[in-house]
């Protein structure tokens, strides 16, 4: 069965953007900013590839993308319809029009439809964000990837936005980068 991995960068105190969707990668250069392009290139949108020159690295781990309407706006406004054109994108909305051809518009339960892919064959499933459909798809979450970048925000969008229920996950890696940023990976027992 497929995973579904919630890879995610955030500031120390664990915000994925400022109050208005700001960001601040400090900390995404030098080794890490190696580490997760020989690790996991697909999780870089085809524009900064493009800018970097990695444009024909293969898929590592991913072969799907599901994002929120919020994460995929943010692509939108860099006039991006397409973010990742090598993998399989879907965004959760109820009010999204069909923004390119090989972007697929969900309209339903985020947590049945990530049933239903999970079922079918391929790679993992990379849950490029938000918050919001982050916290709809908590239980439905294997995996957790999160870089944290030596900032503060103290203010903004939290890595899940969701009513309080704990959800246990064990850690099985930590990595600290030069920068400053630490890859810490979370399994569902």
């Amino acid at each position: 069965m497929r995973l579904l991995t919630y890879f995610i960068g955030c500031s120390v105190d664990g915000f994925i953007a400022g109050p208005d969707g700001q960001c601040d990668s400090s900390g995404f250069d030098g080794d890490l900013k190696a580490a997760i392009l020989a690790e996991y290139p697909e999780t870089i949108p085809d524009h900064v590839r493009r800018s970097l020159g990695v444009v024909s690295t293969a898929n590592r781990r991913f072969d799907t993308v599901v994002m929120g309407r919020g994460a995929y706006e943010s692509s939108l406004a860099a006039n991006v319809t397409s973010p990742y054109p090598y993998l399989r994108q879907y965004v959760f909305s109820s009010s999204l029009e069909q923004p390119a051809p090989d972007v697929d518009v969900v309209a339903g339960d985020p947590a049945e439809f990530i049933r239903g892919l999970k079922q079918q064959p391929g790679r993992g499933i990379w849950l490029c964000g938000g918050a919001v459909l982050a916290g709809q798809l908590l239980g439905e979450i294997d995996e957790l990837i999160v870089h944290r970048y030596p900032v503060v925000f103290g203010k903004g969008i939290p890595l899940f936005h969701t009513s309080f229920g704990p959800a246990v996950f064990t850690l099985t890696g930590s990595r600290i980068f030069t920068t400053g940023a630490t890859v810490t990976t979370y399994t569902k027992p």
